[in-house]
């Protein structure tokens, strides 16, 4: 277990980091910092990055790195949200965002943004009985869940961000009565498809999170000085105040300050409107956030259990998977990459845990049909909702799967981000070694094998009367040999 974790959040509006020492069990903060980027105002309708909001972004994250080195994080994970969901042709940015910071950038779905956000708010605030609401509003999308104790029932992430509401309708600094409806009504849209499932789920106490919820409730506080929570009085209120102002540079209120005031009118109009949808009387503000659920997910993953570990068995169970032969083949696949791992460079930790959850998963097809079933293992695993899984993971285990049988598929590999698109094609051979010498499924012993790798090439040696033990594995090889040519790879089988 490393002394020093830190999270960083590369948000839509915000840039965070935290930094902290794990101690008897317990997680104690030593550093906080957070930067404005506003990287989803850096993004046109194609989704292409602004170069002079990347440099931003860019420079913030050296300032960050920086601050890492000199506290000697042992543990780091660095992910981004929505504005890098969006974000189109990022390869070219993520690789020198990770030059700058020093650690790899993670993209991840929104449910997984909204599962971390929750872990992070009910680290952070007491425990308490039935269903709890948690609403974070960042710059480019909002996540809502409900959960009992720590675990989330319901997870939402929808298309509504203070930086692109802002940005929409209150762009020129303009703000009136006639714009704050409209944005709601986009708000509201938005909202629909989940209302009656969320008004039905029920909860019994709401909170918000981040920096949205947190300006509201100090604007609401500096106008009522008895206000404890945010109420929907109180947002009427602050929309009133905003209206009379006319314009955003003429907003009165100290407590929104001027790095908050561009995206601040986007903010209070989704809030707004959440709690007209969901009915929300009553919602504290919790200073805990995403950054703080990955730092208590890291935790889990050096202590506990990874919770990609926990999905990959539940789907394993859900598409009734053969779990003996899954485990032949992962252990298999496994003694075979320790032979290669220096001559490929696959000594990442992450190329281990990949090939073994690949491994694990390889068979979920059939649960939709035999013919084509890596096909649609590959589907399911690019498409399904997998907790603790990073997108680019998801990617990576997705064309494992997809390409662990039959003829080579290595299309798509180049959208995954180096160096893991050239590293993906070793992983890829190793597990298709590894399925082929279990064809049979059979508990019996598998021919003695070791693994020679090069560029492009993989020797494979077996010894001569175990080989000759197994005709159909000399056949499979054979057919193997062909595939693997037709993609400009050689595969040589050698006996002795």
């Amino acid at each position: 277990m490393p002394d020093v974790l830190a999270a960083v959040d590369l948000g839509s509006n915000s840039f965070h980091m935290v930094v902290a020492r794990y101690n008897n069990g317990q997680l104690v903060v030593i550093d906080r910092l957070r930067e404005m980027v506003q990287l989803a105002s850096g993004l046109d309708d194609e989704g292409r990055l602004d170069k002079e909001v990347a440099n931003r972004a860019l420079a913030c994250l050296k300032r960050f790195g920086q601050r890492l080195a000199d506290v000697h994080a042992d543990g780091v994970r660095v992910v981004g949200t929505s504005a890098l969901r969006r974000a189109r042709r990022k390869q070219g940015f993520i690789e020198r965002a990770r030059d700058a910071l020093g650690h790899p950038i993670e993209i991840i779905a929104g449910r997984e943004e909204a599962r971390l956000i929750y872990s992070g708010v009910c680290h952070m605030l007491p425990p308490e009985p039935g269903n709890r609401l948690v609403v974070d509003i960042g710059g480019g999308s909002t996540e809502m869940i409900i959960g009992r104790g720590s675990d989330p029932l319901e997870l939402e992430s929808v298309n509504l961000g203070c930086v692109d509401v802002s940005q929409k309708f209150f762009g020129d600094g303009k703000l009136s009565a006639k714009r704050f409806m409209r944005a709601r009504l986009a708000a509201q849209q938005e909202l629909e498809p989940v209302q009656e499932t969320y008004l039905k789920h029920g909860w019994d106490s709401a909170a918000g999170s981040s920096g949205s919820a947190r300006a509201i409730l100090e604007a609401q506080k500096e106008m009522d000085s008895r206000a404890t929570a945010i109420t929907p009085e109180g947002i009427e209120a602050i929309i009133e105040l905003l209206v009379g102002a006319g314009d955003i540079e003429a907003i009165t209120l100290e407590s929104v300050t001027a790095e908050r005031r561009s995206v601040f009118a986007g903010g209070v109009a989704i809030l707004a409107e959440i709690f007209a949808q969901l009915k929300i009387k009553h919602m504290r503000w919790s200073d805990g956030a995403m950054r703080e659920g990955l730092l208590y997910d890291m935790v889990g993953r050096y202590t506990d259990e990874d919770a990609r570990d926990r999905t990959v068995r539940s789907m394993q169970q859900r598409y009734h998977v053969d779990a003996a032969q899954a485990a032949r083949v992962e252990q298999t696949a496994l003694r075979l990459l320790s032979q290669v791992q220096e001559s490929w460079l696959l000594q990442d930790p992450l190329a281990e845990q990949s090939l073994a959850w690949a491994s694990r998963l390889h068979e979920i097809g059939l649960d939709v049909a035999h013919s084509g079933y890596h096909r649609h293992g590959a589907y399911l695993l690019e498409n399904a909702d997998m907790p603790g899984f990073a997108r680019e993971e998801q990617l990576l285990l997705a064309r494992l799967v997809g390409s662990h049988r039959r003829k080579l598929a290595l299309e798509g590999l180049e959208n995954l981000i180096p160096p893991w698109d050239e590293r993906a094609v070793y992983l890829i051979l190793i597990l298709r070694i590894a399925v082929l010498l279990h064809r049979s499924r059979s508990e019996q012993a598998i021919p003695e094998v070791t693994l020679i790798g090069r560029p492009r090439t993989l020797e494979l040696r077996f010894k001569v009367r175990s080989f000759r033990d197994h005709p159909l594995t000399a056949a499979d090889l054979n057919d193997e040999v062909e595939y693997l040519r037709a993609k400009g790879l050689r595969l040589r089988v050698l006996t002795s």
